[in-house]
């Protein structure tokens, strides 16, 4: 079964809250942009594992590229204010770190705290696959969930209203697939079979 994968390292909600760090200090300098950003945060966290139905951690993971498009849509942003700038950089932002954030984990496969695959993410600048450094062991281990609980504090201090609820939402989430990981992967193995 060693060809089976799962759709992310760390889990699609801790990439969302680490975008959610960068939206949190835009609404705390510029609070009449912090929907806007709080929205291009959940999408951009999200956005890069779109490519689940595709060549997943390759097809819409740019760890060069998003960060390379980050820097000119960040100064933009601090030179020219406006919803729009503000939504794009921290889109920008957060796919970037999602990107880069997957090498973190552990590798591309169905039971990744087993450490067996040797694929990360995919470098498209690199031409190769760049190793997993699996600092958080998986999606939904304890470590991961963890994270994400740490990361996700800032935005429940700072937004309200939708956000807020998106945030409480993913943390339930959160919550109940890493008391589930395991078994969604024998789960999985079964189906598949």
């Amino acid at each position: 079964m060693a060809t089976l994968s799962v759709p992310r390292r760390m889990m699609a909600t801790t990439h969302v809250f680490v975008g959610l760090v960068v939206a949190a200090t835009v609404a705390l300098l510029e609070p009449a942009f912090a929907l806007e950003a709080g929205i291009a945060a959940i999408v951009g966290g999200l956005f890069p594992d779109l490519d689940v139905v595709a060549a997943h951690r390759k097809t819409l993971h740019f760890p060069v590229y998003y960060s390379m498009l980050a820097v000119p849509a960040t100064v933009l942003a601090v030179a020219r204010p406006a919803g729009p700038t503000v939504a794009i950089a921290v889109f920008l932002l957060a796919a970037a770190a999602h990107s880069l954030s997957d090498a973190l984990g552990g590798g591309h496969e169905l039971r990744p705290w087993e450490g067996q695959s040797p694929r990360a993410v995919y470098s498209h600048y690199h031409g190769r696959w760049l190793e997993p450094r699996r600092w958080i062991g998986y999606d939904g281990s304890p470590g991961d969930l963890a994270l994400a609980s740490m990361l996700a504090l800032p935005a429940l201090l700072v937004f309200d209203g939708f956000v807020r609820t998106v945030v409480v939402g993913m943390l339930v989430v959160s919550i109940g697939y890493a008391a589930l990981r395991k078994s969604v992967a024998a789960g999985t193995e079964r189906f598949v079979e």
